[in-house]
């Protein structure tokens, strides 16, 4: 293959504003800095009190044991961490669903990749919240119902001797439950026995995460008092021989794509494009969505949210229009603002204009089943469809990570006297 066709996908058109997102992020980072120790103690207690839910489709009702002292008024923009356990439902998925660092679709390669970034295998398997407080280990899905309740050798995670229960001493971890070894892996760590690390850099919450966990004890197989292993996934720098290790190397779970971290983003809830996520066949299974019946459909399919003005969004903040519903349709479909509906993406395809979509072929399908919180991301669907038709490939991400190391040892020549 000649060097040349390697950058292919990169001297095309661009199809997003992924970068310029990537670098206001980090921005906003620097600028906008909140009390995260005061909303990791808030969603440690509202997931521990939650009442357990048998399934996701059932409406769920949350009830937070009530403050003794109300809150001040100024503090009443903390809404989302001391009222959600009240939200029922849709409400209450969606709630949680943005209270996880939510990737998006890899559409664009990173500047800086070979010094910016992380990479690791994804374990594929349930996203959950795992939350030990109060002598008692949680862990949640993404839409809030109840995954496990159990002892663990988490901080304050089980009733032992060795092992304090204070309410101050909670943890709260990212993980992937890997159904087929029964086994957490931990893909980030969010507090750690009541110290927040939402403001800490990925670097640094990698570091902490690499020496607390097999000090408390977590990792190691489960017994009375611990029953499920928690693990640590490796992650490695993204040069060529960690990108390489992290997409062909072994692992002891089955591979879901792969996770790319900007070593300076904090934790962010919700979607950021500060964390990346990127498949292919031979580290997916799941590279194209399927249908209900696990079938991979002969036109992509996209979820969007009806606003009352008839536009079709993505989750996105801010949000990207594709379309719109005139007033006659929506009416005679019994359709109803803040209603999830699919589509399927016609032979027109997605049309983009200096980065932005400019039109979408879009054929009604029907609306979407409750239990779904959100609607696609637009990094998502131009991945789906870019994985239909011209899909970015590993050799293209590991060109600019060569390139960018080149770059930056070139720099490092030239500044030596």
């Amino acid at each position: 293959m000649a060097p040349h066709e390697l950058r292919r996908p990169f001297k095309r058109p661009p199809i997003s504003d992924q970068q310029r997102r990537r670098e206001l992020s980090l921005l906003r980072q620097a600028q906008n800095r909140r009390d995260a120790q005061s909303h990791a103690r808030c969603l440690a207690s509202t997931i521990l009190s939650l009442h357990s839910e048998p399934e996701p489709s059932v409406e769920l009702e949350l009830e937070l044991v009530p403050e003794p002292e109300p809150e001040p008024e100024h503090q009443a923009g903390d809404f989302d961490l001391r009222q959600a356990a009240k939200l029922r439902g849709v409400e209450g998925r969606r709630w949680f669903a943005t209270q996880l660092m939510l990737p998006e679709w890899m559409i664009d390669v990173p500047d800086g990749l070979y010094h910016d970034w992380y990479v690791f295998a994804r374990p594929a398997g349930k996203r959950c919240f795992v939350v030990s407080s109060n002598g008692t280990t949680v862990s949640r899905l993404r839409n809030g119902s109840l995954l496990h309740r159990f002892p663990s050798a988490l901080p304050s995670g089980a009733r032992t001797k060795g092992n304090s229960c204070s309410a101050q001493s909670y943890c709260i971890l990212d993980c992937i439950f890997h159904e087929l070894d029964q086994t957490y892996y931990v893909i980030d760590m969010v507090c750690w026995a009541g110290y927040s690390l939402y403001e800490c850099t990925a670097e640094f919450r990698f570091f902490w995460l690499n020496s607390k966990l097999v000090e408390s004890g977590a990792c190691e197989p489960p017994s009375f008092y611990h029953k499920y292993r928690f693990s640590q996934v490796s992650v490695y720098n993204c040069d060529q021989a960690g990108l390489h290790t992290a997409y062909a190397g072994p692992v002891p779970y089955m591979k879901d794509g792969l996770l790319f971290y900007n070593k300076h983003a904090h934790y962010q809830t919700g979607n950021t494009p500060l964390a990346l996520v990127w498949k292919d066949e031979k580290c997916s299974q799941y590279v194209v969505d399927t249908d209900s019946k696990g079938l991979v459909p002969n036109q992509q399919q996209v979820v969007l949210e009806l606003q009352g003005n008839g536009n079709l969004m993505t989750s996105d903040d801010p949000s990207v229009v594709f379309g719109c519903f005139d007033t006659d349709f929506i009416e005679k479909s019994g359709l109803q603002s803040g209603n999830l509906v699919r589509f399927a993406v016609g032979d027109g395809g997605l049309a983009f204009v200096d980065g932005k979509l400019e039109k979408a072929d879009l054929q009604y399908l029907g609306k979407v089943n409750r239990a779904r919180a959100f609607a696609d991301s637009y990094s998502k669907v131009v991945f789906q469809y870019m994985a239909r038709h011209s899909p970015l490939r590993i050799e293209d991400i590991a060109s600019i990570s060569s390139s960018s190391g080149q770059d930056n040892r070139t720099n490092e020549m030239e500044m030596v006297p």
